[in-house]
């Protein structure tokens, strides 16, 4: 299933985009900064990461974010139903370059669509809080701050704050 926007498809992973989700994403530290997953650093390790994404996605309402213009792979993003009617983001993350194009607005409307669409009523959106940016993607589409909680990053063992948002889901 591929989800659409005018300038963004969400779509499953596929062999071929190593490459692009390698240079655009996983390399990137400015991007795994505010993330629970490590920065790949060769093109061996993404092309075993690509692998396990395609595997993931398999079962998981997990896509690749892919920009329309280029078909290149730029992002990802996910999420979880968590209870019946309740969904949670699973991350979003875009390299750097594709970062304040109106993007990540897309992306999310795009989940929030698609948990609609499976009879979501509720929506949860989770941010570190010192991800700025995040928080203010979370506010301009319409989820409001719940509460915050500490977390303990599983490989640097450093605690974190996380901001929780949530979203009242109607169908329109």
């Amino acid at each position: 299933m591929e989800m659409e926007t005018e300038d963004i498809i969400l779509g499953k992973a596929k062999y071929e985009d190593w490459r692009t989700m390698y240079r655009n994403v996983w390399s990137r530290p400015e991007t795994a900064e505010h993330m629970v997953w490590k920065v790949t650093t060769d093109e061996e390790e993404a092309r075993e990461r690509i692998q396990r994404t395609i595997t993931w996605q398999e079962t998981h309402n997990a896509w690749l974010v892919y920009e329309r213009g280029s078909g290149q792979a730029i992002g990802f993003a996910g999420v979880k139903e968590t209870e019946p009617h309740i969904y949670h983001e699973t991350g979003i993350a875009l390299g750097p370059e594709y970062v304040g194009k109106g993007y990540g607005k897309q992306i999310l409307r795009l989940l929030m669509e698609y948990c609609i669409s499976s009879g979501g009523q509720e929506f949860y959106y989770s941010t570190r809080a010192k991800n700025l940016a995040s928080k203010a993607l979370a506010l301009s589409c319409g989820l409001d701050y719940q509460c915050s909680e500490q977390k303990t990053d599983q490989h640097s063992g450093k605690t974190y704050e996380v901001e929780i948002y949530k979203k009242e889901l109607k169908r329109t």
